[in-house]
């Protein structure tokens, strides 16, 4: 059973919204929401970076969705053939639109919604500036906007208007709430925003 069913309130929505098309799910990581999607009757196309992940993934969903392993920041999306940019209903990006400079995440949120046809929505979750347990500590850098490096790793946090700020222009939002999940060792705090494209 999962810790972090965060996706079954929000299933009819996807459903309703991505109709006949596939889920376009950014950052898949092993598949647990893509599961959770084929599960529920959808179709999924996921992209991950890491290909043993993808291949986690392709195990644990091998009916129902198909998997791409590469950066999703390239373009264009792997899309089915015969769709076109403006096509999709769904995207899903979970806890993976928050590890670039503002300008790349700025310009990922332009892309989703160019993929987007008018009408569908974005569910997607980032780092809380209140996920202490998960590196966000301290004033962020200087110009920085909450970027930190954690292990290793750039991990944005963000604040709700830095939420607000990202989808600014041509979204309406839907659903934003801080919540605290279980789906780690440790609690995490994260926003979890419902957007639609105008």
């Amino acid at each position: 059973m999962s810790t972090d069913p965060w996706l079954e309130r929000w299933l009819a929505l996807i459903t309703e919204r991505a109709g006949t098309d596939p889920v376009l799910e950014l950052g898949c990581g092993t598949g647990p929401d893509s599961a959770v999607l084929v599960g529920a009757g959808l179709r999924v196309v996921g992209i991950e970076l890491s290909s043993e992940s993808v291949a986690a993934a392709r195990a644990r969903v091998p009916h129902g969705a198909e998997f791409h392993c590469g950066d999703f920041r390239d373009a264009p999306f792997p899309l089915p053939a015969g769709d076109a940019e403006g096509s999709v209903g769904v995207v899903l990006a979970s806890l993976s639109l928050h590890y670039f400079a503002w300008d790349e995440t700025l310009a990922l949120a332009r892309r989703i919604h160019g993929v987007l046809r008018p009408g569908g929505v974005l569910l997607c979750r980032l780092n809380s500036v209140n996920d202490i347990q998960h590196g966000a500590s301290g004033p962020p850098p200087e110009g920085k906007d909450s970027f930190y490096l954690v292990d290793g790793v750039p991990k944005r946090f963000f604040h709700r208007a830095a939420v607000e700020r990202l989808f600014a222009d041509g979204w309406r939002m839907l659903h934003l709430e801080e919540l605290t999940v279980h789906r780690y060792e440790q609690p995490k705090v994260l926003w979890e925003a419902v957007l639609e494209r105008n």
